[in-house]
C-alpha cells in the first residue's frame, strides 16, 4: 500500500465528507483513467470496467469516511477497490461458466493474501518493465497511468502534442505487453 496521502487528498476527502460535489467530482476527473484502465485491464470488458468504475466512485461519495488519508492515497485506496471489484466480477462470471458447464475439478480459489501477494509481485514486475522502457515512452506512461493524467493533460505537461503522446503510450503499451507475456505476468 502506499504511504500516507498527500495534503490535496486530504483537502479533496474533508470536502467530499461535506457533501461538496464539485470535489468528487475533481477525484473523478482526476483518477477516472486509472480507475477505468485497471478495471479493464482485469475484466477485458469495457462496458463491465465502466460500471466498476461507477460503483467505486458512488462507494466513495456514499461512504467518504471509510477512506483514510493517514493510511494511503486516495488514489491507492480507490484502485484497490476497482481491482477488488473487477476481480470478484470475473470470479462470479467463471464460477458462473463452470456451474454451466457442469461439475468439474477446479483448483480450490486463492486466499486473498495469496491475492495481495500475486498482485504485489505482479505490480513490482510491471514497474520495473516500465522503468526499461525509453524515456519519452516511460514519461507518457507515467503521467497516464500513475497519475492519472488524461491524454490532453500528458500532452501540456510534456509541452507535446496529444497525438504525439498517445502514439507514445500505445508504442510504450504494446513494449511493455510484449515483455510481460514473455514473462508470463
Amino acid at each position: 500500500m502506499e504511504g500516507p496521502g498527500t495534503a490535496d487528498d486530504r483537502l479533496l476527502h474533508q470536502r467530499v465528507v461535506g457533501g461538496d460535489e464539485s470535489a468528487l467530482s475533481e477525484v473523478h476527473d482526476r483518477l477516472y483513467p486509472l480507475v477505468l484502465g485497471l478495471a479493464m485491464r482485469v475484466t477485458r470488458d469495457r462496458s463491465v470496467a465502466e460500471d466498476i468504475v461507477q460503483e467505486v466512485f458512488v462507494t466513495f461519495w456514499e461512504r467518504p469516511l471509510a477512506f483514510d488519508p493517514d493510511r494511503g492515497s486516495l488514489r491507492g485506496w480507490l484502485a484497490t477497490i476497482a481491482h477488488r471489484r473487477a476481480v470478484d466480477h470475473v470470479r462470479t462470471e467463471e464460477r458462473h461458466r463452470v456451474a454451466a458447464i457442469g461439475p468439474r475439478l477446479t483448483e480450490p480459489e486463492p486466499s486473498p493474501l495469496e491475492d495481495w501477494v500475486l498482485a504485489a509481485d505482479e505490480a513490482a514486475r510491471v514497474r520495473l518493465a516500465v522503468s526499461r522502457l525509453p524515456g519519452e515512452m516511460r514519461e507518457a506512461i507515467e503521467l497516464a497511468y500513475y497519475r492519472g493524467r488524461t491524454y490532453r493533460q500528458a500532452a501540456v505537461e510534456l509541452g507535446l502534442p496529444e497525438g504525439t503522446v498517445k502514439s507514445r503510450i500505445r508504442l510504450g503499451l504494446r513494449r511493455l505487453a510484449d515483455e510481460l507475456a514473455e514473462k508470463e505476468v
